[in-house]
C-alpha cells in the first residue's frame, strides 16, 4: 500500500512555521506528496524534499514557478495511471473538461475552486483537495485528501488541524 497527500492552493511565497507543522502532521507518513497548483513560490514544496513529488503550477504561481514546474502531469503509482492540473481557465465545469484532457487517466486531480470534492464518474476518481490554508469563508478550515493506492484507490478529504 503506496500512501500519497494531496494538496492545493497554498499560496505561500515560503513554507512558513504554521505550515510546515501542518504537513508534518498531515503528510508525515505519506511517501508522495501531490501538489495540484497554486503554491505560489516553488520553494513551499522544500518541506517535502524526503518524498516524491509530483507538483503542477496555477494561476497565481510566480514566473520561476511556472518554468520550473508543468502546468499539467500525467503519471502513474502502482497499476494506476493520474492526471494533474490546477484547473484554472477550465471554465464553471471543471471536471467535464478534465474528460478530454486525460482521458486515459484512472484518477484525475486538480484544484483551483477552494472546494473539497471527491468522486467517482464511471471509471474515473475525481480528487480536489481544496484549499490547505484556511481560505474559505467565514473561517472554514483548509482541507487536503490522503490517498491510498494498492489493488484499489481509497480516498479520504481530512479538515487541516488548526496551528
Amino acid at each position: 500500500m503506496i500512501k500519497a497527500g494531496i494538496l492545493s492552493d497554498t499560496h505561500l511565497f515560503a513554507p512558513d512555521r504554521t505550515f510546515a507543522s501542518q504537513a508534518a502532521r498531515a503528510f508525515g507518513d505519506c511517501e508522495i506528496i501531490i501538489h495540484a497548483g497554486d503554491l505560489t513560490e516553488i520553494g513551499v514544496l522544500d518541506i517535502f524534499r524526503d518524498k516524491k513529488i509530483y507538483a503542477v503550477h496555477g494561476n497565481m504561481c510566480s514566473r520561476v514557478t511556472r518554468e520550473r514546474l508543468p502546468s499539467q502531469l500525467r503519471f502513474e503509482v502502482g497499476n494506476f495511471s493520474f492526471g494533474l492540473i490546477h484547473g484554472a481557465g477550465l471554465g464553471f465545469d471543471i471536471e467535464s473538461a478534465l474528460w478530454d484532457i486525460f482521458p486515459e487517466a484512472d484518477c484525475v486531480i486538480y484544484g483551483h475552486t477552494h472546494q473539497a470534492a471527491c468522486h467517482r464518474q464511471s471509471d474515473k476518481l475525481f480528487i480536489n483537495p481544496g484549499s490547505f490554508r484556511s481560505t474559505g469563508h467565514y473561517g472554514a478550515p483548509g482541507t487536503y485528501a490522503l490517498l491510498s493506492i494498492g489493488e484499489t484507490l481509497e480516498v479520504a478529504i481530512h479538515e487541516v488541524a488548526p496551528r
